[in-house]
């Protein structure tokens, strides 16, 4: 199939080396208003660069678009290139709100095209191997667990991170991967409870911690933290009646190594964690997704799922401003 790509940051660039790497894909174009990220990316990946999305869509006519803007761009493309009949892999979050969400999955659903949603921890192979242990009883009963992601504040070709109305913030950019994970092993959450530090300057920092009490009685306790001085991190225990899972970036090196990309400016840009296995995540991921939409199957993780993992961010926000559990779904703390 040929995919191309909107948007050569971080993600871009990730998305186009492992893209140009798949038997199953042509890289068909890479896409971004900075001219020089554009090439930067098509160089990784061996294609043609473009400074206009429309331009390129016209030229090369994929079968399937990546999405890797910011998260307020999301719902505009992601519906702009629905009606051109594009299959979507958009990176997460899936928007800013729910509505956007909504609107999404409603214009895919309209012009049957399917949407994809980058959670990548899914097919991390540690986390992918904790939950199978995990829905196979080998834990027991539900518990508790505990999960953490730490990495540097946003920097370098990365600034829209730092307007929350255009990222959502640590909650919903970093930590959204965690929720989504967590709730992939207990279901549906019921509460949400939450609370943060943040600090702006010179050496600024966003800390959360969030609290989610789930329908089947587990709890899940998430931080996350932009501005951690140390290398990307990343932990998850989670505890059942019959036993102890435990998961950990710092001394598990064969499953999860850091890479950091430097911004153009010598200043490091968001950190991206990585696998030392021939196929990272990432390709795993991709690969998935164009297999989902090569035979109609239904992938690891759906846009409903994405819009869940939104919910529950969006809820552990109003719980920061208020200081009280926010319900999930109409059920009452």
């Amino acid at each position: 199939m040929k995919v191309s790509i909107i948007g050569c940051g971080t993600m871009g660039i990730t998305y186009a080396k492992n893209l140009a790497s798949m038997e199953e894909a042509d890289l068909a174009g890479v896409c971004d208003v900075d001219a020089a990220r554009a090439e930067e990316a098509a160089a990784a990946g061996g294609t043609n660069a473009y400074s206009d999305y429309k331009a390129m869509l016209e030229a090369e006519n994929p079968d399937v678009v990546c999405v890797c803007l910011p998260t307020y761009l999301h719902k505009r493309i992601v519906i702009e290139l629905a009606r051109l009949g594009k299959h979507i892999i958009c990176e997460k979050p899936i928007g800013m709100t729910l509505e956007d969400a909504d609107a999404m999955i409603e214009a895919c659903r309209q012009y049957g095209v399917r949407l994809f949603v980058g959670h990548v921890v899914r097919f991390f192979p540690n986390y992918a191997d904790a939950a199978g242990q995990v829905a196979r009883g080998e834990t027991g009963g539900p518990g508790v667990a505990h999960f953490k992601r730490y990495g540097s504040y946003p920097r370098g070709n990365g600034l829209w991170y730092h307007d929350r109305s255009k990222s959502g913030g640590v909650i919903l950019d970093l930590m959204i991967h965690d929720i989504d994970f967590v709730r992939s092993v207990y279901g549906e959450a019921d509460t949400v409870y939450a609370a943060k530090a943040q600090s702006g300057g010179e050496d600024p920092f966003e800390y959360a911690l969030v609290t989610i009490r789930f329908r089947n009685g587990a709890i899940g306790h998430l931080a996350a933290y932009w501005g951690y001085p140390g290398p990307f991190t990343t932990a998850a225990e989670i505890a059942g009646s019959q036993g102890v899972l435990r998961l950990d970036s710092a001394t598990s090196r064969s499953l999860v190594v850091t890479s950091r990309d430097e911004g153009r400016e010598g200043k490091a840009a968001v950190q991206v964690p990585q696998s030392p296995m021939r196929h990272d995540p990432y390709y795993r991921e991709l690969k998935h997704f164009l297999e989902c939409v090569r035979d109609g199957s239904e992938p690891v993780v759906t846009a409903e799922d994405a819009r869940a993992a939104l919910e529950i961010a969006l809820a552990a926000e109003r719980s920061c401003q208020t200081g009280q559990p926010v319900a999930i779904g109409g059920n009452r703390p």
